[in-house]
């Protein structure tokens, strides 16, 4: 009994044996236990988990397998299959960056529909050569409606008759021109008569609409000039369905895509994603992501107006949700709180100086009832809100009917009142905020010195506040609508820490609420991920997300703070996949 137990002890001593021998050999041989990576990357990086900066990672099927030293990475590199990017002292690499709130789809639809983009600060100009221009695009090309964008709602005087100057130019096509910002439109007489603010006489029909503004002369006629909410009521009535398919949404959808590789953005929201009271962006999303052709995130929001009927919205909205898919993400509800600070039409307190109020579009019950509902379907709030009295309104409203974990959000907010950020934090209340806007030309300056009451004039766009108070906030573009300022991350970067663009303007904005270079990085990245509900999966450099990043031509978080916008990507990998290179434009 004893022997037969001593044999088979000395079998098992000879098994281990043999296999430490094994072990040994594949020591000496240079074979390690790690898998092997895809792609190893070494370089500055800046990795946006706090302000932390390593050496190198590595990549295996698209998702981060080692962050941290080279030494560490180098052991991930098997010859022949991984791929190593050696990207030291040639600039930064970074997460990809996120859009948290812009119009991509509308700004493309509106230059591939028989229409046209164009900005103008001349009413001159516009009328002898851009309207003729879009009108003669759409006849050329069988369109049944004329819309463009870009007039300046400065320059252009609020006393003019529009509606007539259009008919002179094309009075039997629909004719409907958005300003640059999106919030003011011009509408000639056909189409006035189809939404009805014109009756077929010639005589007024409607002329109030609740959240807009119809101006009319001294006949009651309306003029044409629509502010707010009575722009969106009346481009309604257009030909939408033609004016924006399927088949454009997937034209412009990549198009869209090269536009925000080519700058850096892996994750955007789309900020309107209904503009043409349709679906058509929705399916053409699901099928280029199906097709395997989407390399960024995209989310999309509703359009809920203040003339639209509530509960049809929300049921629209939430059946969107069938469109989802891996990177497509259609969760949010978009609304309007107010119009904007700058042209008078923001939600202030105390009031503009000449004593009027701005336009707000909902009651502080119906907001809280909406995003009741909306939460309660799996919809997060999106909301445009701008003065600092709006911002009160549609706290009470997330507050009251929203849940904390929806991370309902406030969309551009030009001002906030002190108690409204620690309300913000407790409850869990996001911001995504255009950090462009403290690139305000002296034209925007003026008008804001003009109107605005003490405290408001030279402060608005809060950036560093929301960060001291622990906000969520993140960047957005808000394209095309600020058609005058840029929409890539870097020149963004420059102006949200210095106040300026390029040094173009001599006074810096709002210099308190500027933002270090860490924590413009911080807004662009992983805070946008946390907006989209992907921070467990995107937006920074760790391990197990997936490889987002950006190859940086410079090293924004030292080269001169001027020289920050000549940054740009020379390339964009998504996951793991490089899917731009500025070298070969792809």
């Amino acid at each position: 009994m004893k022997r037969a137990i001593f044999l088979r002890v000395k079998k098992m001593l000879s098994f281990m044996a043999v296999v430490c021998a094994i072990a040994g050999v594949a020591m000496l041989t240079g074979c390690n236990s790690k898998d092997s990576a895809d792609l190893v990357v070494y370089g500055k990086i800046f990795t946006a988990e706090g302000n932390k900066t390593v050496e190198a990672f590595a990549v295996k099927d698209g998702k981060y397998i080692y962050v941290g030293d080279k030494a560490g990475a180098e052991a991930y590199v098997e010859e022949g299959k991984t791929e190593v990017v050696d990207y030291t002292d040639k600039g930064l690499v970074m997460p990809g960056c996120g859009n948290g709130h812009a119009h991509y789809s509308m700004g493309y639809a509106i230059q591939s529909v028989g229409t046209i983009m164009e900005r103008s600060d001349d009413v001159d100009k516009f009328f002898k050569e851009i309207v003729p221009a879009a009108v003669k695009k759409a006849r050329d090309t069988k369109a049944t409606s004329v819309f463009g964008q870009g007039w300046n709602m400065i320059t252009f005087p609020r006393n003019i008759n529009y509606r007539q100057q259009l008919d002179a130019i094309c009075s039997d096509i629909p004719i409907y021109f958005a300003d640059e910002e999106g919030h003011k439109g011009l509408a000639n007489t056909i189409l006035l008569k189809k939404a009805g603010l014109i009756k077929e006489d010639g005589t007024a029909g409607k002329t109030e609409l609740r959240g807009g503004e119809i101006l009319v002369d001294a006949q009651g006629i309306p003029t044409g000039y629509l502010s707010e909410q009575a722009g969106t009521y009346v481009r309604s009535f257009m030909d939408n369905e033609n004016l924006f398919s399927v088949d454009i949404a997937k034209r412009n959808m990549t198009s869209i895509q090269q536009q925000l590789l080519s700058e850096g953005y892996t994750m955007y929201l789309d900020g309107y994603s209904s503009y043409f009271f349709n679906d058509s962006f929705y399916k053409a999303a699901q099928q280029m992501d199906q097709a395997g052709d989407m390399h960024f995130v995209l989310g999309t929001a509703w359009e809920l107006d203040s003339w639209m009927d509530v509960d049809n919205v929300l049921t629209k909205a939430a059946d969107a949700k069938k469109y989802e898919t891996t990177h497509f993400k259609p969760f949010w509800l978009k609304l309007f709180m107010d119009g904007t600070v700058e042209s008078g039409t923001g939600f202030i307190e105390p009031l503009y100086v000449d004593g009027h109020q701005g336009i707000p579009n909902w009651s502080e019950e119906e907001l809280t009832d909406i995003t009741r509902k909306a939460n309660g379907k799996g919809i997060t709030m999106h909301v445009h809100v701008m003065g600092n009295k709006g911002v009160t309104r549609i706290v009470n409203a997330y507050i009251k009917g929203g849940k904390k974990e929806m991370r309902n959000t406030l969309v551009h907010v030009y001002g906030v009142s002190e108690p409204d950020y620690k309300r913000m934090a407790d409850n869990n209340i996001y911001v995504t905020s255009g950090m462009l806007w403290h690139h305000a030309d002296q034209e925007i300056r003026v008008e804001l010195e003009r109107i605005l009451p003490e405290g408001m004039k030279d402060k608005g766009y809060p950036m560093k506040s929301f960060f001291d108070h622990g906000i969520n906030f993140s960047s957005h573009s808000d394209f095309p609508a600020l058609s005058g300022s840029p929409d890539d991350p870097f020149s963004i970067m420059e102006i949200v820490v210095t106040g300026l663009y390029h040094a173009e303007n001599g006074t810096p904005f709002w210099t308190e609420e500027l933002l270090t270079r860490e924590q413009a990085l911080t807004a662009l990245t992983i805070n946008v991920a946390r907006q989209m509900f992907l921070e467990n999966e995107r937006g920074s450099v760790s391990v197990g997300k997936y490889a987002d990043f950006l190859l940086v031509t410079k090293d924004v978080l030292t080269c001169p703070v001027t020289e920050i916008h000549e940054a740009k990507p020379a390339a964009t990998y998504f996951e793991g996949k490089k899917v731009y290179s500025a070298s070969s434009k792809n």
